[in-house]
């Protein structure tokens, strides 16, 4: 449907919102929230296909606002991306969605070359609380570096896997202060 198109039906919708009838009043306020939620997804995507990088860095967190099941594969296009930021905020868009179905992709992206997704996507997994999700996630505790460690530490407390209490206190002793922080917040969150 194009610009045209939509204010047409629109305008033609409108005067429904003042009619005596609640049911109708009801049905025009959905319809124009439909309609208006379209337009904001069409106006998304060309700002992802024509912006700069920063441009389609926001256009990507505002996709995390729109409940549409449309952006979903451009969620999953954006996380293949080369461009090391675009994956980031698809990753974060991801985990913030927290659907069943984004989470092979999220799991894969433990994977990824760039800490940084990788510690986004450590994040993101620990939102679905999902015991097989955390065995994925226990082997960063073993990274060493203050990031991947420290992220996991949180992951599993907050997905409140108790069982690798004994892995996160050896976190206590890290020589990089923001693992030493998650460990003690994460076991303080553990059941």
């Amino acid at each position: 449907m194009d610009h045209v198109e939509r204010i047409k039906r629109r305008d033609a919708i409108i005067p429904l919102l003042k009619d005596p009838d609640a049911e109708v009043r009801l049905a025009a306020s959905t319809a124009l929230e439909a309609l208006e939620a379209a337009e904001s997804l069409e106006d998304v995507f060309d700002r992802l296909k024509r912006g700069d990088r920063a441009t389609k860095v926001a256009a990507i967190y505002a996709l995390g606002r729109i409940s549409d099941d449309k952006v979903l594969p451009i969620l999953y296009y954006c996380v293949g991306r080369p461009e090391e930021d675009i994956r980031c905020a698809a990753v974060k868009v991801l985990g913030e969605l927290a659907r069943p179905d984004a989470l092979p992709t999220l799991l894969e992206k433990l994977q990824d070359s760039a800490v940084t997704v990788r510690a986004l996507a450590i994040e993101a997994v620990s939102r679905y609380r999902n015991p097989a999700a955390a065995a994925k996630l226990t082997p960063f505790l073993d990274a060493n570096d203050g990031i991947l460690d420290a992220e996991a530490a949180l992951a599993l407390g907050r997905m409140g896997v108790a069982a690798h209490s004994d892995a996160i206190i050896k976190l206590l002793s890290s020589p990089f202060d923001k693992t030493r922080a998650a460990a003690a917040t994460a076991l303080a969150q553990l059941p």
